[in-house]
């Protein structure tokens, strides 16, 4: 793949590394929409061409888009969700909203999809040139859940999956078999913190991504500053889906979890792993 690739970049060194995956990969030119206020100038530095847009210029983000001649799209790092609640809109993007019937992760994004789509721009699972990113299965701290993380993690999965599986959130905290917190749309680090809060130290993280989870965004995500929220909640325990979860910064995260006594352990589920390659 070597055609001129369009970044939708949030916040996040996620996008950062995805472009330089895709240097890495072959790619010759990369246009990337910058999102003010989200978007670090580190991340920009990597694109051949960048416009930077308020979050809610959605028709004239578009415009340019589709003026840049890209034959491949990747939507990557995080848009705070709270920003749709004090994001000024254009006609556009007050139309696609008053429309869906549902507003999450997959149908605001699902939309920003099927408009790139009928412009020419295929987009691409977000996974995608994140290779260095994709932890497997097992354990990746030098401890090991004990019997009763372990439980936890068991239970956790399983109520997870099915929670993810009505379009909720992708993660939750559970401790002794209670639930603690489930992800709604504050985000995942809020979701820790809360379930932190009420059952104090030892909860266990879960995350995870549903059976015909859409790759091409959302898909789930960790990083140092996750593991500094687990730290803050007294959790002891991450879990997740290998092969279907980006860990950035894998080296320093694991360096962080060791030093907090932290177990991180990547779990079979049983579903496809996160294309790697469009």
């Amino acid at each position: 793949m070597n055609e001129k690739l369009l970044i939708v970049a949030g916040s996040g060194t996620y996008p950062e590394r995805l472009a330089a995956g895709a240097r890495k990969a072959g790619v010759q030119r990369i246009a990337m929409v910058a999102i003010k206020g989200m978007t670090k100038r580190a991340t920009v530095a990597l694109a051949d061409e960048v416009k930077w847009f308020g979050i809610g210029e959605i028709r004239a983000i578009f415009a340019w888009a589709e003026s840049q001649g890209c034959d491949w799209g990747v939507m990557a790092g995080q848009i705070t969700p709270i920003a749709l609640f004090r994001t000024k809109f254009d006609d556009l993007s007050r139309l696609w909203l008053s429309q869906l019937r549902v507003k999450n992760a997959h149908t605001i994004f699902g939309k920003i999809a099927e408009e790139m789509e009928r412009i020419h721009i295929h987009v691409i699972p977000a996974s995608c040139f994140m290779d260095d990113c994709m932890p497997g299965v097992g354990l990746l701290t030098q401890r090991a859940p004990d019997e009763r993380e372990q439980k936890d993690i068991e239970f956790g999965h399983d109520v997870a999956k099915r929670i993810c599986g009505m379009d909720i959130g992708q993660t939750l905290m559970v401790k002794d078999g209670m639930i603690l917190s489930v992800e709604a749309f504050e985000g995942t680090n809020a979701a820790i913190r809360r379930g932190g809060k009420l059952g104090g130290k030892g909860g266990v993280v879960v995350k995870v991504a549903k059976a015909g989870h859409d790759m091409r965004f959302d898909i789930p995500v960790v990083g140092t500053k996750t593991i500094k929220t687990l730290r803050k909640a007294g959790a002891s325990c991450l879990a997740f889906q290998a092969g279907r979860l980006l860990m950035l910064d894998r080296e320093e995260v694991v360096t962080l979890a060791n030093r907090y006594g932290m177990a991180l352990i990547g779990l079979d589920s049983g579903l496809p792993p996160a294309p790697l390659r469009p």
